[in-house]
């Protein structure tokens, strides 16, 4: 009988840089998830990396016995002083661990963390065409607070902006 996976969220270290980026890029293809239309590089993100503090807008990795197949990262939403208290919220899976929960896993451990982190409002931005993201988000509490139609557009295809948020219980 095979030993189940040992599943452990933490936060990222710059050891696992490559391995996010490589995550990302791999969500690219399928332009559900990410404006970016070609692969970025490690160095291009490590400036990225480095606004991420586990005390604040932690980046964590899911792995699975020991082995980074996911991770979510919070960032500051807008950067001027009175939005403080808000971050929009990113979340990525490798395509050989969709599916299996992952997402739900680390965009619960987040909102369960936001109190501590001084986050009372969580947004996130996915493309009107991403059904799965949108059903994690809401099955999560989160509502349609925004919505930009034909914002962006990716292979000749313009794709709506959909607004999600949360207010987070103190």
């Amino acid at each position: 009988m095979a030993k189940p996976a040992v599943v452990q969220i933490r936060n990222a270290t710059e050891a696992d840089l490559p391995r996010i980026v490589e995550i990302y890029n791999a969500a690219i293809p399928d332009r559900l998830a990410t404006a970016d239309t070609q692969p970025v590089s490690v160095e291009a993100r490590r400036d990225w990396f480095r606004t991420h503090h586990p005390d604040r807008h932690p980046l964590w990795v899911l792995t699975l016995d020991g082995h980074v197949v996911a991770w979510c990262g919070l960032r500051a939403f807008y950067g001027r002083p009175a939005y403080h208290a808000t971050a929009e919220i990113a979340i990525y899976v490798a395509p050989e661990a969709r599916g299996q929960g992952h997402a739900r896993q680390l965009l619960q451990q987040m909102i369960d963390a936001c109190p501590r982190l001084h986050i009372r409002t969580l947004l996130a931005l996915i493309f009107g065409h991403n059904d799965p993201s949108l059903r994690i988000f809401e099955t999560h509490g989160f509502q349609k607070w925004g919505h930009l139609p034909k914002i962006a557009e990716l292979d000749h295809i313009e794709r709506d902006l959909v607004i999600l948020g949360l207010r987070i219980q103190a």
